[in-house]
């Protein structure tokens, strides 16, 4: 068995993750549906969210299994070489990373929300599976992507803490991230400009 701290293994999935995450899935589903770039739909997002506003739900969820395949497999890749809850942390930010800062696509990526879903129903399925039912209250109340998003984000290193503490510095980056990576969001949810589904 791989020894939990294997330098090589680390560096080969976190490149790999990387380049996993630099794949935008919304894109080639888009065009396999002959669909407009959802990089000039809603908030400009290359997202499952952008997807189902041109496309309807087999793309968008096509979009979602996707974006999250490629944040999850990563991580059970280093889980099944025995890599440590910390290195499989490492591996699953350098995925969401890859999707918000793609180098296939000039580092303009999008906000890693399904990415991160993926890669936390790898390491931390309870706590992620909290959040996801939390991010599914607020998108029945409120119908806006972005607030759900950001509440259930949010709600993660709470949950973390109590459940799988041994994520929460996973959570409490990922909170960081997405939440830096919805500013444009959040600015116009402050002008009431946000759009819904």
């Amino acid at each position: 068995m791989t020894q939990p701290g294997d330098p090589i293994i680390t560096v080969l999935l976190c490149t790999a993750a990387y380049l996993a995450g630099s794949v935008l899935f919304a894109l080639p589903v888009s065009r396999l549906w002959k669909l407009p770039d959802p990089r000039a739909q809603g908030s400009g997002n290359p997202g499952a969210t952008n997807v189902y506003r041109t496309g309807g739900w087999a793309p968008a969820a096509a979009t979602l299994i996707l974006d999250a395949a490629k944040g999850g497999l990563p991580v059970w890749l280093a889980h099944s070489a025995g890599l440590s809850v910390m290195v499989q942390a490492i591996v699953a930010l350098f995925a969401v990373t890859g999707h918000m800062i793609p180098v296939f696509y000039r580092f303009k990526g999008g906000k890693g929300v399904a990415t991160a879903l993926g890669a936390g129903l790898a390491l931390a399925p309870v706590t992620t599976l909290l959040m996801a039912t939390i991010w599914l209250a607020a998108m029945w109340r409120w119908r806006i992507s972005a607030v759900a998003s950001l509440i259930a984000i949010v709600c993660g290193p709470l949950i973390s803490a109590f459940i799988e503490p041994n994520t929460l510095p996973l959570f409490g980056l990922l909170a960081l991230l997405i939440v830096v990576r919805h500013r444009n969001n959040l600015i116009r949810l402050a002008q009431g400009r946000e759009a819904g589904l």
